[in-house]
């Protein structure tokens, strides 16, 4: 699958509803590998794909005979996998017109998701592996240099400052340099986190019930789709092409499936790189206005930008779309300050503090304190941390071309990794070669939704130079360690 393809191809033709075999077999991932009959298996298999929400009532499965030879299997097997989803009340089949999902398979989620999600495989590198999970920027020198000469305004009423939206300072300083950035702001529309993934679990908890849709893109940082899960909520991937999300995709789902939320990441999309053009972020925001559905922005990445070219948020381009804006200063500054902040409609914000109230209370006032020295420097930090992974990305493709010169991908404008598609054989495979040879890296299942393609490779660069080398150097001697 090429960056110039979608992460995904289009399930279901939305004008008739005909699920396509071959389309089908592409989404059904790996279903041989698991237990039972080739029917039991096949049956759990789209089972999985109705339960999280790609599959829809009304939707018509293919022909027997279709998706037998797309699946390599008997007409027999398909046969007896139908039966046995009619059997469960999942399809029905009709004499003349073939076998739809009704939709009994898609029940609203009353059980607790389980406790390992994706995001857990990204922080699991082994301790004496070289980790090229994370994409974790080193401090820069100005960074450290701020935190030495920190010094802090001691006030004892600053101090015993508690307030679970944040210091009233940080809020002002924050929505000052919104505006600044073409999206007028006050300071009741910022509530500051404990980091960006604190904010999209306040978010989360907050828009989403069990049984309720939620769209994204369908490769997409796992910390939105575990949360999102562990909520009881459907989560649903859209196709991601060389300029992002499909918005055709996208209309079509929110008209269709009444979603609570679309989450999207367009401005160096993690793990993909992508970045939505002008054109589209204003489709985007038009859609959200329109269809009056809630969009979360991730821009924790945004201000990585090789070019220098950092757009402004979604909320600015419409002001009656309900876009809520979520960004860090992790990537830009340092990812050990957990200092995040939302930016949203000030009623939201204010039932998110509510929220705060019973989760962690408030951010400490030390690390918000620090937070301000960083964004009064915000400028030359974001030009010094793009300029240092702009250089690391050249010595990350010197070093593909010498020892994966087969393997495939779309220099990255922006942001922390380089996302690679392999030749052949299976991304999930190869993550355990790799760790044989003493290198953690995640491949394509830590970041898709549901089953997808099995053929991507997300590396990080940002590990220090020395260790980086070595790291695709075993990454070298694992690929071809595949033929032996």
């Amino acid at each position: 699958m090429g960056q110039g393809e979608s992460a995904n191809s289009r399930l279901v033709d939305h004008g008739s509803a005909f699920v396509s075999a071959d389309r089908l077999v592409a989404r059904l991932g790996r279903w041989t590998q698991s237990e039972g009959t080739l029917a039991d298996r096949l049956a759990r298999a789209i089972s999985a794909l109705i339960e999280g929400g790609e599959l829809r009532p009304g939707d018509r499965l293919p022909a027997e005979r279709a998706l037998a030879s797309a699946v390599s299997v008997s007409r027999g097997t398909v046969v007896s996998a139908y039966g046995a989803l009619t059997e469960r009340g999942a399809v029905e089949r009709r004499q003349g017109s073939g076998t739809s999902v009704t939709g009994a398979g898609l029940r609203p989620a009353t059980h607790r998701a389980p406790r390992q999600g994706s995001t857990e495989a990204l922080f699991s590198a082994l301790p004496s592996s070289i980790d090229l999970l994370r994409g974790v920027p080193q401090m820069s020198e100005l960074a450290v240099g701020l935190v030495k000469e920190h010094e802090p305004a001691l006030h004892a009423s600053l101090l015993s400052e508690t307030d679970p939206a944040g210091l009233p300072i940080l809020r002002a300083r924050i929505a000052q340099q919104l505006t600044d950035e073409g999206t007028p702001t006050t300071p009741e529309q910022i509530l500051v986190t404990n980091g960006a993934q604190a904010a999209l679990y306040l978010l989360v908890d907050e828009l989403v019930s069990p049984g309720d849709v939620v769209l994204v893109e369908e490769v997409t940082w796992p910390g939105l789709s575990d949360v999102v899960r562990r909520r009881g909520g459907i989560v649903v991937g859209l196709p991601v092409g060389p300029d992002g999300l499909d918005l055709t995709a996208l209309e079509l789902a929110m008209a269709r499936m009444r979603p609570v939320l679309v989450a999207v990441n367009p401005h160096h999309q993690n793990p993909t790189g992508t970045r939505m053009p002008a054109d589209a972020r204003s489709r985007l925001a038009g859609l959200s206005a329109e269809y009056g559905v809630p969009v979360l922005e991730d821009r924790v990445l945004a201000p990585i930008a090789f070019d220098g070219v950092v757009p402004p948020t979604l909320a600015s381009l419409r002001a009656d779309a309900p876009v809520i804006v979520v960004e860090s200063v992790s990537k830009w500054a340092w990812a050990g300050l957990r200092v995040g902040w939302l930016r949203a409609d000030p009623v939201l914000v204010r039932r998110l503090r509510g929220t705060r109230q019973v989760a962690d209370l408030f951010t400490s006032v030390p690390t918000q304190l620090l937070a301000l020295d960083f964004l009064d420097r915000a400028e030359p930090l974001r030009r010094e941390i793009s300029e240092r992974h702009a250089r690391m990305l050249d010595l990350l493709r010197g070093l593909l071309a010498e020892h994966l010169p087969d393997w495939s991908y779309v220099p990255p404008r922006g942001g922390l990794s380089l996302w690679a598609r392999l030749p052949e054989g299976s991304a999930d495979e190869f993550v355990r070669l790799a760790a044989i040879r003493g290198v953690s890296v995640a491949g394509s299942a830590a970041f898709s939704v549901s089953a997808a393609s099995d053929a991507r490779i997300r590396i990080p660069f940002t590990a220090p130079e020395p260790i980086l080398r070595e790291g695709i150097r075993r990454l070298g001697e694992a690929w071809r360690d595949r033929a032996i």
